[in-house]
């Protein structure tokens, strides 16, 4: 593991911050119950520097990424919105739920209320994909440059 990783920072990090709780501990046992806030507070302002550099580290990393994919053109920058659950699941969750309710539908409205429950789940569906990918709406023939 290189110095730059940030898996060796994390453990770097975690040896510091036991530590830290190790000082704070015998900070406590020497100094007794008087000072028992202050040393929490301390404790805890750590611990919140670690985790403010951690989220740092990620959110940098991440724009850094998508800034690359931008760079290399890609439509969009990957997101966890691009995995297999979100882009198939969701279609797969409302199938499943359309059974029951394509009988609810039928039962208290016949024909009717199939139809609409049917227009409901299309569009759901197709607000989904259009959420997942707006180059839907947006037209295939345009190429971001004037005509």
């Amino acid at each position: 593991m290189s110095a730059r990783d940030p898996q060796d920072a994390d453990l770097r990090s975690d040896a510091e911050l036991r530590k830290d709780l190790d000082a704070t501990v015998r900070a406590r046992r020497d100094l007794g119950d008087d000072y028992d806030s202050a040393l929490v507070e301390s404790f805890l302002e750590k611990v919140e520097q670690r985790l403010d550099g951690a989220v740092d580290r990620r959110v940098r990393r991440q724009l850094a990424e998508q800034q690359m994919a931008a760079a290399r053109g890609d439509r969009r920058p990957r997101t966890a919105a691009d995995s297999w659950g979100e882009r198939y699941g969701f279609a797969l969750l409302t199938l499943v739920l359309a059974i029951p309710l394509s009988a609810i539908g039928a039962a208290m409205a016949g024909l009717a209320g199939m139809i609409v429950t049917w227009i409901g789940i299309v569009g759901v569906n197709a607000t989904q994909a259009i959420r997942l990918h707006p180059e839907l709406v947006q037209g295939r023939g345009r190429s971001g440059t004037p005509d």
